[in-house]
């Protein structure tokens, strides 16, 4: 077992004492960086990216050459479960990914299986192990999926959407349809967390990108409900070391205080609430990632530090703050801005812990 030598992210998470704010950031291996898209080009597509190990490895390294980040996260994406489940995935030149067979009625879902995961995924493991040997023990890896809700609105959209028509019919028109492929899929996210754990994942994200479009009554039994499902079932510990969990609905701050009752580790926030307030308002039940708007970091150097140190002064002293974007940073940020982000969080924060 390899002795982690920044550990500040985990102790964050875990909400124990560390001398400065841990910083990472959503999508930190992506578009933005040349070297990303080199590799890409190389890969000769995304999905080759993401199921190739080596390549997947490479990827995830080449933000922590750049900045000095306190985590890295598995490159890989929220689809890959869906797709081992016989949807087939693909990516269209500027249209994002779609599914060659989408979940559209109660015979499609019965249809839906657990993949096994060291066959179906074993890709994913790969270059989580992969990983991990890389990293030596620099930083701790971030393992991931997609929540249960956000997969379903592509497994039966069939493709991203903006008005959700398909998969909301099904919500309100068969419920019971939705419940049962929203059980399968959350079944599957379990397994493949757990998967990712014991092949080195340190820490573990669920990315609940979509539930924010619920109402209140749906987000409940439709979204999050799922993800406490998942968490129960979690490996908590492994190798001796506690495996913090962290859930993330975008758009869903208003829903803090269930959230923080799901027996999450941390919350991700994004850009839409004063993190001091959302502080307040899960009291020191579980820590908190975010929450900078990643347009931010299309401003000047000057103006993100200004950004960084008013999020920092709105946290307050203490620990359980995992600094972060409160979403993905963009394509066509310049990456020395990303750089100046990382510094600043570092720099600005240690008074914070004193």
């Amino acid at each position: 077992m390899t002795t982690l030598k920044n550990d500040r992210f985990i102790r964050a998470l875990l909400r124990q004492p560390v001398d400065m704010t841990p910083v990472w950031m959503m999508r930190q291996a992506g578009r933005y960086l040349p070297e990303y898209k080199a590799t890409r080009k190389k890969a000769g597509s995304f999905l080759d990216l993401c199921k190739n190990p080596e390549l997947a490895c490479e990827v995830t390294m080449q933000p922590l050459e750049r900045f000095e980040l306190d985590a890295a996260i598995l490159f890989s994406d929220i689809l890959t479960i869906p797709d081992a489940m016989g949807l087939g995935l693909y990516f269209a030149e500027g249209e994002g990914p779609n599914f060659k067979n989408p979940v559209q009625s109660p015979a499609a879902v019965d249809k839906l299986f657990v993949p096994d995961m060291e066959q179906e995924l074993g890709y994913v493991m790969d270059a989580v192990r992969t990983i991990r040997k890389e990293l030596d023990g620099r930083v701790p890896l971030i393992g991931f999926s997609g929540s249960p809700w956000t997969l379903a609105t592509y497994m039966v959209e069939g493709s991203g959407s903006k008005d959700f028509a398909k998969v909301k019919g099904m919500l309100y028109d068969d419920p019971a349809s939705m419940h049962k492929l929203l059980d399968v899929t959350a079944q599957a996210v379990t397994q493949y967390l757990n998967a990712q754990i014991a092949a080195g994942a340190q820490a573990v994200m669920i990315f609940d990108t979509w539930g924010g479009a619920l109402t209140t009554r749906d987000y409940k039994s439709f979204s999050l409900n799922y993800m406490q499902q998942i968490i129960s079932g979690l490996t908590r510990e492994y190798e001796g070391q506690k495996i913090p969990v962290v859930i993330f609905s975008k758009g869903g701050c208003q829903w803090l205080e269930d959230q923080a009752n799901s027996g999450a580790d941390a919350l991700g926030l994004d850009w839409t609430i004063d993190i001091g307030l959302a502080r307040k308002r899960v009291g020191d039940k579980v820590a908190l990632q975010g929450n900078m708007d990643p347009t931010v970091l299309y401003a000047s150097p000057e103006r993100i530090r200004e950004e960084v140190a008013d999020i920092l002064k709105s946290y307050g002293h203490g620990t359980g703050h995992v600094f972060n974007l409160g979403h993905g940073i963009h394509q066509h940020v310049n990456p020395e801005h990303a750089g100046a982000f990382v510094d600043a969080v570092h720099e600005l924060s240690k008074p914070y812990h004193k």
